[in-house]
């Protein structure tokens, strides 16, 4: 079971019973999400192994067809993927290794090795692992299935930058975009074309294996080429996209001239572009969506219903930028303390999905706590109401909290402390505003990753 591990302080850091009540159901719903996406439960429910039959989703693949199983992949989940895959297939498993974290978490493999690396910054951990798994891509043939292992986090985990593109470049260049307010899918878009295992290179390499994805989302839409960066499926973004994602976001100018020239010779025809889905590599691929953030928001959102709320699930594809998201999400909880508009109280309201945050000021801060600080600020006086966002992987932003949680009175308690919310929030600042008020929640690291999850009450 995946829980908050502050919830006693989080439930005490309130004014009134409503307050606390508000909060309590808030953080029910919220882990109620968090272990309705974890990733070994997701993987016993979506595949089964009976005799020779392996099932997945529904889908028979006859392993008495394949001389060799072999578990690649990488990303936030993939380590409690593969344990809960060897738990099914055991021995059948032939070799494998997998990229995650470094997070302190140990697993129980056998088959399956573990290589650690870093994140959201690649390092040379990740290129290790990575080789590595192009070894035995590139040794399989027609007689062997590859499963591959894909969750959230698996674009930084598992990096091989392209010929002439040093890691260093790589690194530059995703630090530049994460602060650039780009969405996963632009960003994702540049990596595939600076690197040579994503945008469905790892596929080209294992050609003509069997590939077989379980895939647990952390994109809104689950477009299969975005997550992870799409290693094993066709690439839907071309060099020219990447170039004009980069001048879109005043990038173009301050990236390393080694990206530029290979941006630039891509466009030209000068080396190949990603694999498309005319190739005849990705007719011996599979893909399978295990778990996203529709999963998380219903299972949150089922658990405020259960609580005899009356609930709105707003949406699992939540998007923008975070402070005015904040703002958005305030005025409907304004509303519905005046009018009992769009849903009468006691109302639960949802959002999933991933804000982003334009980086100006020089603070800490994630956009899950940046969205909660902004709504706050609209939310002053109210009682009864809370609100809270979290990063499902336990790590939002460059932070060791998940999220952050407000009421009514989080910022009247702010003010009482001389502590100016809006200063904090200009600065992008709001882990040090939580952190003061005592208002932000820690989870650790989870093990899962489907994007953010907001969960609303309103008493």
């Amino acid at each position: 079971m995946t829980g908050i591990r502050n919830v006693k302080q989080l439930m005490n850091n309130s004014e009134s019973s409503f307050d606390r009540k508000a909060r309590r159901l808030v953080l029910r719903s919220i882990e109620a999400a968090l272990n309705a996406v974890d990733p070994r439960d997701v993987i016993r429910a979506k595949v089964s192994l009976k005799g020779n039959v392996l099932r997945i989703c529904g889908h028979p693949f006859d392993l008495g067809e394949f001389r060799n199983v072999i578990v690649v992949g990488g990303g936030k989940a993939s380590g409690l993927m593969a344990e809960a895959l060897e738990e099914i297939l055991e021995d059948r498993i032939t070799n494998g290794i997998v990229n995650i974290p470094y997070d302190g978490v140990h697993f129980q493999l056998q088959h399956i090795r573990i290589q650690e690396a870093s994140h959201p910054v690649p390092d040379e951990a990740g290129v290790r692992g990575v080789k590595h798994i192009i070894d035995l891509a590139t040794s399989a043939d027609e007689r062997d299935l590859i499963i591959c292992l894909i969750s959230g986090g698996g674009s930084s985990l598992m990096p091989l930058p392209r010929r002439g593109i040093s890691l260093q470049d790589k690194i530059m260049v995703t630090d530049q975009l994460l602060k650039s307010g780009a969405t996963i899918d632009e960003i994702n878009a540049v990596r595939k074309h600076i690197s040579d295992f994503k945008g469905g290179w790892l596929a080209k390499k294992a050609y003509p294996t069997t590939v077989v994805n379980l895939i647990l989302s952390d994109v809104i839409g689950d477009p299969l080429d975005s997550i992870a960066s799409g290693p094993t499926v066709p690439d839907t973004t071309t060099f020219r996209d990447a170039t004009k994602i980069l001048k879109r976001y005043l990038l173009w100018s301050r990236v390393p001239e080694s990206v530029r020239e290979v941006l630039l010779k891509g466009e030209k025809g000068l080396i190949p572009e990603t694999p498309k889905a005319d190739d005849e590599t990705f007719k011996k691929v599979h893909s399978f969506i295990v778990a996203n953030n529709r999963s998380a928001s219903l299972a949150a959102y089922k658990r405020l219903e259960g609580d005899g709320l009356n609930t709105l699930f707003l949406t699992s594809q939540l998007e923008g930028e975070a402070r005015h998201v904040g703002t958005v999400l305030a005025t409907i909880i304004k509303e519905i303390t005046k009018s009992g508009k769009p849903i009468s109280k006691p109302a639960g309201i949802i959002a999933g999905g991933e804000t982003t945050v334009t980086v100006t000021g020089d603070g800490k801060g994630g956009r899950n706590q940046e969205l909660v600080l902004s709504s706050s600020l609209k939310l002053e006086g109210l009682e009864g109401i809370a609100i809270a966002s979290i990063s499902t992987d336990g790590v939002d932003g460059p932070t060791d909290a998940a999220g952050a949680i407000a009421d009514g009175q989080t910022v009247t308690r702010a003010r009482n402390i001389r502590l100016d919310p809006m200063e904090f929030l200009i600065n992008n600042n709001s882990y040090s505003f939580f952190s003061m008020t005592h208002d932000l929640i820690f989870t650790g690291p989870t093990g899962t990753n489907v994007n953010d999850l907001t969960a609303i009450v309103v008493l």
